[in-house]
């Protein structure tokens, strides 16, 4: 298995039809992202079990990002999997529930976004080392038991929302294991230039983010699957990945 997909997906994918913000504004929503992402970190210990999610709210609200959702609600105890697009979905998970995110292991080091991530307990996967694969597995499934709701990007990396790359199995299993009903969720943007691809950089990609005028994020669940003990951690990937329906990659209208 190729634990290290590569997407397709570049500056080309992006058509440019950026609805601009008015001059400054920017400039404005970066400065109180900053202020806001201080002022969440020490209250982190005062919020306790809602810092998180408000934190990942507050976020996406500073840097003028609607979030609409819809579909069933998540219950605890699931594997949440969704295809991935830009750094945004992981706060979009974030800000939806009480999720721990699984997730390569440089996102731990990336300013902000590691550390919320961090901080709602996720599991971090060393890529360039497929031996530590079954480990991450077992400890999803111990997750999985436990009743706490684990979110993935089984894509494996990021596309630009039109395209998509194929479900891997792996993650999969933990469901399997443990039991647990799977949620499939499609994240779907309005504009290709939210997509985190190419040659990106984080603050690049963010800089960009704050200069739309707007941005309309919905997150899409389907009703659970809940697999058998007997089932098979590809076929599942497939079900999982068909049961969003031919549209749901596409961007939002």
């Amino acid at each position: 298995m190729m634990w290290q997909p590569v997407s397709g997906c570049g500056d080309h994918c992006r058509d440019g039809a950026d609805r601009r913000a008015v001059p400054g504004l920017a400039l404005v929503r970066l400065v109180t992202l900053a202020g806001v992402l201080v002022g969440g970190f020490l209250l982190m210990p005062l919020l306790r079990g809602t810092a998180v999610r408000t934190l990942a709210r507050a976020m996406l609200a500073v840097l003028g990002i609607k979030l609409v959702r819809q579909g069933p609600a998540l219950r605890p105890g699931s594997l949440l999997v969704a295809n991935h697009v830009s750094w945004l979905d992981i706060l979009v998970l974030l800000a939806v529930a009480p999720v721990k995110l699984v997730a390569k292991r440089e996102v731990g080091a990336w300013p902000a976004i590691g550390a919320l991530a961090g901080l709602s307990g996720a599991i971090f996967i060393d890529r360039s080392s497929p031996k530590a694969l079954p480990r991450t597995v077992a400890e999803v499934a111990a997750e999985l038991r436990a009743g706490r709701t684990v979110a993935a990007f089984p894509e494996g990396t990021t596309f630009c929302g039109a395209n998509q790359g194929r479900f891997r199995p792996a993650l999969f299993q933990a469901a399997i294991d443990a039991n647990a009903p799977v949620v499939p969720a499609s994240i779907r943007y309005d504009t290709t230039a939210a997509a985190f691809i190419g040659d990106d950089t984080l603050m690049d990609s963010i800089r960009r983010v704050a200069a739309l005028r707007s941005l309309t994020i919905t997150l899409v669940t389907a009703p659970a699957l809940r697999p058998t003990v007997e089932a098979d951690r590809r076929t599942l990937a497939r079900a999982v990945q068909s049961s969003l329906g031919p549209g749901g990659y596409r961007l939002a209208a």
